[in-house]
């Protein structure tokens, strides 16, 4: 099952796709433009059954296959939200909205999954039933959590799911996995320093939350290096630090502080989020200030269950025969994992060649990747529900 023809033939029409939600980028889940495209064409596809509104904006397709002995259901899922980016490509098919863009991919994989469906559409060459899910709000809002929650996974018999995301730096056509915790927690923490406000002249007077502050900024960094294994991944970085004043002659009275934590152990996040509100409490306490602490649990981490990692190796290795079965676990964040927490299924990279990085304002989706991964949906449901 090498890349699938069809997807050659096809991949004209699954380009202009991916180039028209690319011009019309939309963010978290105010997708509605996409997610009706999106329903649009899975019903000219003929899909047995659309569902719109699953997660507030998401959308479900449901494939029978020509049989269906074995009541297998296999869902695959593709993120459709942009990002609030100024795009800076000057491509032909650019955002149209100035501070919208498609700097993630996400406009690639919704339109491999579209292309994925239509060809099971056509074929239904399974034993089974395929569900095509199409997410809002990957980009921080949660919309795998609130789809889960609105009941798909029971709703729709999901058995087992799968996802995948483009990674700029490999190259394209290739593949790259890992089992277990593939992608990390995502926490976000708070911290409101509070002192003694006043002349700049006059510290002496004062308790100087920007010194606080910037001791605490220092402190938690000792926590990934002193506190945990240094086999263990953690990073905490703090990226906000604000005060209430902006003269260059007063001493605020209190200054605050944002960052994230990532994590890929359940007890070494737990322990991180006590330790933080420690280090925060006990370093202002020191100077006589206070610092309170507020932590917000995020995206929890992405793991791929062992067999179907392997599932998903076993089906890349025939499309593409270039796959890295043990990549480096990722910082980032994903909230596939949601579904993964749900149902037991894997998370793949596919490779989007020498490109700017995710997030980044010249990033673009490699339209090359399209057959390759369009394939690996489409081998995934086939190979995982082969006919009888």
């Amino acid at each position: 099952m090498p890349v699938k023809n069809r997807f050659a033939e096809l991949l004209p029409e699954i380009t202009a796709w991916r180039r028209d939600f690319h011009e019309n980028p939309e963010l978290l889940f105010e997708v509605h433009r996409t997610a009706g495209k999106v329903a649009e064409l899975l019903r000219s596809f003929g899909v047995d059954e659309v569902v719109e509104g699953i997660g507030r904006t998401g959308v479900v397709g449901v494939i029978r296959g020509k049989t269906d002995t074995a009541g297998r259901v296999v869902g695959l899922r593709a993120d459709m939200d942009a990002l609030p980016i100024l795009e800076a490509t000057g491509l032909p098919y650019a955002s149209k909205t100035p501070g919208k863009m498609h700097a993630c991919g996400h406009d690639g994989h919704t339109a491999m999954l579209l292309g994925a469906a239509k060809y099971l559409a056509e074929t239904r060459n399974f034993d089974g039933t395929a569900v095509v899910i199409f997410q809002p709000a990957e980009e921080g809002g949660g919309g795998g959590r609130e789809m889960v929650e609105d009941g798909m996974m029971d709703r729709f018999g999901v058995q087992e799911v799968y996802g995948m995301h483009n990674w700029p730096g490999v190259p394209v056509g290739s593949f790259a996995i890992r089992e277990g915790a593939i992608m990390a927690a995502a926490d976000q923490f708070e911290i409101i320093v509070t002192g003694k406000g006043g002349h700049a002249a006059k510290p002496h007077e004062t308790i100087d939350t920007t010194l606080v502050a910037s001791h605490i900024v220092v402190a938690l960094q000792s926590i990934a290096s002193r506190n945990v294994d240094p086999l263990k991944q953690v990073v905490v970085s703090t990226c906000t630090f604000r005060t209430e004043s902006e003269a260059h002659n007063v001493i605020p009275q209190t200054v605050l502080l944002k960052g994230t934590v990532r994590t890929m152990d359940p007890a070494v996040q737990d322990f991180v989020q006590a330790r933080l509100s420690q280090v925060a409490e006990n370093t202002a306490a020191a100077f006589g200030a206070t610092a309170a602490v507020k932590y917000m649990r995020g995206y929890p981490v992405t793991v791929n269950a062992a067999d179907n990692t392997q599932y998903a190796i076993d089906v890349a290795q025939k499309v593409s025969g270039q796959v890295n079965p043990d990549v480096a676990p990722q910082m980032g964040a994903e909230d596939f994992s949601y579904m993964l927490n749900a149902r037991p299924g894997a998370y793949i990279f596919l490779g989007n060649g020498d490109s700017a990085m995710v997030h980044h304002p010249a990033y673009n989706f490699d339209d090359n990747a399209i057959p390759f991964g369009a394939s690996w949906y489409a081998g995934m449901v086939e190979e995982r529900m082969p006919a009888a």
